[in-house]
Order: C-alpha cells, then sequence, then structure tokens
C-alpha cells in the first residue's frame, strides 16, 4: 500500500512540473545510473577520433555566473584509436572537450 501511495505521489510530482524540469530530473537520473556513450568527432566526412564508455557530456557553464552556458562541451571516456568500439591495450581514458560551433559530432549509446 505504502510503495502505491509512493509511485501515485511521484506520477503527480512530475506531471505538475514543466517540461525543462521533467528534462532535468530525468538527466540527472540517466547520470546516475550512467550510460554507454560514444563520441563520433568528424572532420568533413571522415571519422577521425571516438571516444567510448562515455557516462556522460557536460555543457560548460561559467565559473562565476552559472546561467553563462559556454560553446563547448566535456566529458571522460576512452580514446579508441583503431575505432572497434573496445578498449585495446594502451587505450586510456582521458578529458576531453569540443567546441559547439565548429566541432562536427555524433553522440549516441554504444550499439555493443
Amino acid at each position: 500500500m505504502k510503495k502505491n501511495i509512493f509511485i501515485l505521489s511521484a506520477v503527480l510530482l512530475l506531471a505538475g512540473c514543466t517540461q525543462e524540469t521533467q528534462n532535468i530530473i530525468g538527466r540527472e537520473i540517466q547520470n546516475w545510473t550512467g550510460t554507454n556513450g560514444v563520441l563520433d568527432i568528424y572532420a568533413g566526412e571522415k571519422l577521425v577520433n571516438r571516444f567510448i564508455k562515455i557516462s556522460k557530456l557536460s555543457t560548460a557553464h561559467g565559473t562565476v555566473d552559472k546561467r553563462n552556458v559556454r560553446p563547448y562541451r566535456f566529458g571522460y571516456g576512452y580514446l579508441d584509436l583503431n575505432q572497434n568500439f573496445k578498449v585495446d591495450e594502451g587505450e586510456r581514458k582521458v578529458y576531453f572537450e569540443f567546441s559547439d560551433y565548429s566541432t562536427s559530432y555524433v553522440f549516441y549509446e554504444s550499439p555493443y
């Protein structure tokens, strides 16, 4: 009974939130549970870098003014040198960042 009341309360609470608030809650849950993301970076039509096992991409915010969104994204993942979707010997976890304005990229959940 208590479980049903809790679930009903959570559903009603979410229904009363704006779409943006629901999106923020969804991202927080996803960030907490983790993902298995892949980031492909392109130069023209050529795939030049692939990062795998990314838990999340973050948008940079201003240091003083948190509402000031910076024009780049960042995260941590393994640089997949041979682009085979596997962490091979010598492929290490790295920090990366890329511009939202000038970088052609695709971020998706790993198919493997």
